[in-house]
């Protein structure tokens, strides 16, 4: 199999990817189940890093297809639907949701299905944006029902069954920026926005998304000088990543 282009990323999402590489890097999984792989920009990425299987869940018919076929180019799967379309019995080292979790209202409930796909001394690993306070028009627009403190997600993950969470921010300083940037953007287009978080959540990974070697090379040039400077303050930031265990008993 000849080496594939991974696909470009969006600013926000490549600050994200440097703490999540990073992540499975020092875990090192055997197989990957993804939830909700929007578009596959880390499918096709976390494909590569499963030397036992990567499979990735993802409902949108859009997103799907073109996730479909981005990752099954690296040797990976994508199955058309939510987890509930892993076939039952099957469980994983590494079960992963990015920017999943604030799209549904009962994410006790989403959490408590998610576990039971983790192999026991297996890990789950989260993204979500951060700083309740901050909600505003841009998560409006793609669908959330909130944002998270790491108090809180810490406190949902524990209570699922997860046991020693380990969080950090990601994003500082350019998250902030981004941040502002698509919330005057998203309110120029609410008037054109669906009407229920269920409908807006379906498009919301289509949204912003950048296409080309070109466009993705810019991209990664101009945040890479942020990727370095946001390890420098782990405590802050627009976004949050999580890794908590599923454990052995």
């Amino acid at each position: 199999m000849s080496k594939q282009s991974d696909p470009p990323l969006a600013p926000r999402a490549a600050l994200r990817w440097n703490v999540v590489r990073r992540t499975v890097a020092e875990i090192r999984p055997h197989s990957i189940l993804e939830l909700g792989c929007g578009m596959g920009g880390f499918g096709m990425r976390l494909a590569q890093l499963a030397p036992g299987g990567y499979t990735a869940v993802e409902p949108d018919d859009g997103s799907f297809e073109t996730a479909r076929q981005r990752i099954e180019s690296v040797g990976g799967t994508v199955i058309h639907g939510d987890h509930n379309k892993v076939p039952t019995g099957t469980q994983y080292d590494l079960v992963c949701a990015f920017e999943v979790l604030e799209h549904i209202a009962d994410d006790a409930a989403a959490l408590a299905d998610w576990l039971p796909l983790v192999k026991p001394g297996g890990h789950l690993l989260l993204s979500v944006p951060s700083d309740p306070e901050r909600f505003n028009a841009w998560d409006t627009l793609v669908g959330h029902y909130r944002r998270y403190s790491a108090e809180q997600l810490r406190e949902r993950l524990v209570e699922a069954g997860t046991a020693e969470p380990r969080l950090v921010h990601y994003g500082w300083p350019l998250g902030y920026l981004l941040d502002s940037v698509r919330d005057k953007m998203a309110g120029k287009r609410e008037d054109g926005a669906a009407e229920t978080a269920e409908e807006r959540t379906s498009g919301s990974g289509r949204i912003l998304q950048p296409t080309g070697a070109l466009a993705g090379g810019m991209i990664k040039l101009a945040v890479s000088p942020f990727v370095a400077l946001q390890r420098m303050r782990p405590s802050r930031g627009p976004g949050l990543v999580a890794l908590a265990a599923r454990p052995t008993a």
